[in-house]
């Protein structure tokens, strides 16, 4: 089993919000409909932009405290790295 630390966004360079998952595709359609109330649906933060595999859920623990304590640049220059067009990676997912 897969364990994945993600990234939403309300839009390019817009409201970040980190989360940590066993299921990456159930978890953002969670967060894209409005599925569960709270951070997310209140600041329509939607758009998967960036997303770590892990094989444990420690590390995917860990890994989602470290980058919670990171500073919104060091946050925006990881998605960068690896999605500059702040494309939305979601439609990429397989179910």
């Amino acid at each position: 089993m897969s364990f994945f630390v993600y990234m939403l966004a309300s839009q390019r360079n817009g409201t970040l919000y980190i989360g940590m998952t066993d299921d990456l595709p159930r978890r953002v359609w969670q967060h894209r409909t409005g599925a569960v109330p709270g951070f997310t649906s209140r600041y329509e933060v939607k758009m998967l932009v960036w997303y770590q595999a892990h094989e444990s859920r420690e590390s995917a623990f860990m890994r989602e405290r470290q980058l919670k304590k990171w500073n919104r640049g060091w946050k925006i220059a990881l998605i960068e790295a690896g999605n500059p067009e702040w494309r939305d990676l979601f439609e990429d997912l397989s179910p």
